[in-house]
């Protein structure tokens, strides 16, 4: 009687079989081959020389190149590749890498470069002026804009630049505390304030996101206060207002800062003289403040454009709080140069 294989049901022989023979096992695709110890070392070593090779081709010092890790390394390539990706070869960047070290220690700032979903795309070298980090030890933070920004101000940073992608052309601003080395914030006390200035720019035609860039100036401004704390008093001014932010009293000072009597003020909504761009972020912190219990309770700080009585416009931090047995909130209001 002919005997026929369960598996591929052709004719078996008495000695023969096509199972594999037991402590054989053919391998499978959920359980390749294992490799050697010594397969795994070339491998290794394969790549390390790969990530050597590529760190010597990068475009900064000897120095530099020493410290730099292989995820380090890794970072940096992809920052050259976003940037050969909207820059390419025979197109330069407007304001980018081609500047002299000469012209960028003009700016009072520094230049970046992002791309459409927030990569860092270009990092000008004299951001270590401003932030004592250079932009390789910048990039050790994270490869987006959201990495080097104090967590605090992220979510307004990506609403801004949100609304700079839904409008190429339009020009946001908005001001954050950005990581500084650590001797940096021991000789000032901690991250540099810095105001970012920029608009979505298409690069090539047709425009797409892919080829769009956020183009920035970022401004040191002078140092945001703690919380609640009062810092230079040359700089603060205080209002008190009824809880639909209408002004009730405000400092004299106010004259000196924004240019109001403080007659011309009260009655007045706070509202009217916040710019446009902020009107959000002011009435999220007015929510909170406003559904914080009890006297004293405060509802953080913001960063806002109020406008002057010369009609330009001032850079204020402002921190609130519930005050007058809860009737009434208290605003003091730091100037930022």
């Amino acid at each position: 009687m002919t005997i026929f294989c369960s598996h591929c049901h052709r004719p078996l022989q008495a000695e023969t079989s096509c199972l594999p023979r037991r402590g054989k096992q053919a391998p499978s695709a959920s359980k390749p081959f294992r490799s050697t110890k010594s397969a795994s070392k070339a491998r290794r070593d394969q790549i390390n020389a790969e990530l050597q090779a590529l760190r010597s081709l990068l475009p900064i010092s000897a120095q530099e190149k020493e410290r730099l890790s292989y995820l380090h390394t890794m970072a940096l390539v992809c920052l050259r590749l976003r940037g050969a990706q909207l820059f390419p070869p025979d197109s330069a960047p407007p304001a980018g890498p081609a500047l002299g070290s000469e012209l960028l220690s003009l700016l009072p700032g520094f230049l970046l470069v992002l791309s459409a979903n927030g990569k860092l795309v270009y990092i000008s070298e004299n951001v270590a002026q401003v932030l004592g980090l250079s932009m390789v030890e910048l990039l050790a933070q994270g490869d987006t804009v959201f990495d080097i920004l104090d967590g605090r101000a992220c979510e307004d940073a990506r609403k801004k630049l949100l609304l700079a992608q839904e409008e190429p052309g339009r020009e946001v601003t908005f001001v954050s505390e950005m990581r500084t080395s650590k001797a940096f914030r021991l000789q000032h006390g901690g991250n540099r304030a810095v105001a970012v200035h920029g608009r979505f720019t298409a690069l090539r035609w047709p425009a797409s996101p892919s080829t769009a860039a956020f183009l920035a100036l970022c401004t040191p401004v002078a140092r945001l206060t703690a919380d609640g704390d009062a810092g230079s008093q040359d700089n603060l001014f205080q209002s008190m207002h009824v809880l639909d932010m209408t002004f009730a009293d405000v400092t004299e000072s106010v004259t000196y800062h924004l240019g109001y009597r403080r007659e011309e003020l009260i009655g007045q909504s706070w509202y009217s003289l916040l710019h446009p761009e902020d009107a959000d972020l002011a009435a999220a912190q007015h929510r909170a403040v406003g559904e914080s219990l009890g006297a004293g309770a405060a509802a953080g700080t913001a960063v806002l454009r109020v406008l002057r009585r010369d009609r330009t416009w001032a850079w204020l931090r402002v921190w609130a709080r519930r005050d007058g047995g809860g009737r009434a909130i208290t605003c003091t209001s730091h100037c930022l140069r």
